[in-house]
């Protein structure tokens, strides 16, 4: 894990963390971190290790640091992807190991974040490490995988990358927590993705080409999802299901809150001001066209 360090700006004295401080600053990892799925120079760097699929690629960059571990791992790490889906990587670590996918999706952050133009100044990265780095350091990664296994990996030369890897962990560490809430609350796999794109927050063509649920379990989650009164006899959402999606995401809150508590709601709501610029960068681009034009939180 990296070095442990103080935070420089943690708001003493302020009492327990704010939830809406969390939800915000959740929404603000998520969205800084999203381009490098949909940025082009990622297929690109894909391709130079020789997978040109896009499935296979996803899984193997977002899995690299947990090391050459087999599909299944992945699978279970990933939590709505469909067995298929993730059966679809056998092959990515014999195209190159693990260290060389990190390295090239390093290399295709840096390139996107050039491209589209992300501008922080020197004084503004150095402040946002001073934030985020102690939050990192001073995670517990207990039942945090993904999380756990992005902590683990050197941080690159490139200032400006080495922030959006540190991003890329709480990212990460949210959504270990958030897969925990989702089975907690009888939200399997493909149900919490019917869900979500219910809601729209996900185009459903996206989804299933992705993730891979083929017609009969689409079906079978929308059919549960019915029973449970979460949508309606035409797949849309109720009042009740939108109460429920709230509720999980209420409680990954609640889960995260300890994460960001060093730091309080007045520091980690200027972490949260201090990354924007790679959203608004990677929005100006029309980079999240593809999902509708603004990044969501997962």
């Amino acid at each position: 894990m990296h070095q442990d360090s103080t935070p420089a700006s943690a708001d003493a004295g302020e009492g327990p963390m704010d939830l809406e401080a969390v939800r915000e600053i959740s929404q603000a990892i998520s969205a800084a971190h999203l381009f490098i799925y949909l940025a082009p120079e990622t297929a690109q760097e894909a391709a130079a290790l020789g997978v040109t699929e896009r499935g296979p690629a996803y899984l193997a960059f977002r899995s690299a640091a947990m090391g050459a571990v087999p599909w299944q791992v992945t699978l279970a790490a990933f939590y709505n992807f469909s067995p298929r889906a993730v059966r679809a990587m056998d092959g990515v670590w014999e195209a190159a190991p693990p260290a060389r996918w990190q390295d090239a999706r390093f290399r295709a952050a840096e390139r996107a974040m050039r491209r589209v133009g992300v501008r922080l100044t020197d004084g503004e990265l150095a402040e946002a490490r001073s934030l985020l780095d102690p939050v990192v350091a001073g995670a517990d990664y207990a039942g945090k995988v993904l999380a756990a296994a992005n902590a683990s990996v050197a941080l690159p030369a490139d200032p400006l990358v080495a922030l959006w890897q540190q991003i890329t962990v709480v990212r990460e560490w949210r959504g270990d927590a958030h897969s925990v809430v989702l089975a907690d609350n009888g939200l399997g796999p493909c149900d919490c993705l019917v869900l979500h794109t219910a809601m729209g927050r996900l185009p459903t063509a996206l989804a299933r080409t992705t993730r891979q649920w083929n017609d009969e379990e689409w079906a079978a989650a929308t059919q549960r999802l019915v029973a449970r009164g979460w949508l309606d006899a035409d797949g849309r959402v109720t009042a009740t299901g939108t109460a429920a999606r709230e509720r999980v995401e209420a409680q990954t809150d609640e889960h995260c809150a300890p994460l960001w508590s060093p730091l309080g709601p007045t520091a980690t709501r200027r972490l949260a001001a201090l990354i924007a610029p790679i959203t608004d960068a990677f929005t100006a681009a029309g980079t999240f066209e593809a999902i509708g034009g603004q990044p969501r939180a997962a």
